[in-house]
């Protein structure tokens, strides 16, 4: 378990009140080795919005809850939409992960039930958005970045205005909770350098749904 984690003592950033950034604090390599076998249960799909817009990020959930959106609204629910059936189990080796993260961030008795799985490919990008569909907002919302590079930005209490940039690499953690668990926030654009071979960045975001 501790070869999972890259250091012992992970460079812990404070950026906005409630936002921290765990640099380089997992092994992606390791932790996305689940990956496989919870995609060939649950497959990364395009939801729509409630309004029919199709959301341009693919995603997947595994856990108790799986988050879904479609013309009945944004929600959590135990079962795929697709099969059925129940959401892939989340791997402990995540939840271990999400809960030191919590914990580093200040966070003691963190207890998530829903990973939310994202694939962003270059030109993706999440708009700015509230993370408000969960039923305890004294929980923090724990994201594991992973693959290419991006900005993960801060708007605050409302969408408009210059957010917080806040750039995210491969092994990074950023917690959100406290005066910031309801903060708009989105992440920029995805560029992929000509040098660099990773084809897409997938964040996985772990909430007490």
């Amino acid at each position: 378990m501790d070869d999972l984690f890259q250091t012992t003592r992970p460079e812990v950033e404070h950026f906005a009140d409630g936002v921290t950034v765990l640099s380089n604090f997992v092994d992606t390599d390791s932790l996305l080795s689940a990956l496989a076998e919870l995609t060939a249960v649950s497959p990364f799909r395009h939801m729509s919005t409630p309004g029919g817009k199709r959301i341009n990020v693919a995603v997947t959930n595994c856990g108790k809850l799986g988050w879904v959106s479609d013309a009945r609204g944004y929600r959590y629910q135990a079962l795929d939409p697709q099969s059925n059936k129940p959401w892939p189990a989340m791997p402990a080796l995540w939840r271990a992960t999400a809960v030191r993260a919590a914990e580093l961030a200040g966070y003691d008795h963190y207890s998530p039930n829903a990973c939310l799985i994202n694939r962003y490919l270059p030109g993706n990008r999440m708009t700015a958005h509230q993370d408000k569909n969960e039923r305890d907002f004294s929980q923090p919302v724990v994201t594991i970045s992973t693959g290419l590079p991006t900005r993960f930005l801060v708007y605050g209490d409302t969408r408009g205005g210059k957010p917080l940039a806040i750039p995210v690499y491969d092994g990074d953690v950023i917690v959100m909770g406290g005066a910031s668990r309801m903060a708009f926030h989105g992440v920029r654009e995805i560029d992929r350098p000509a040098d660099d071979p990773r084809p897409h960045r997938i964040s996985l975001t772990f909430r007490d749904a």
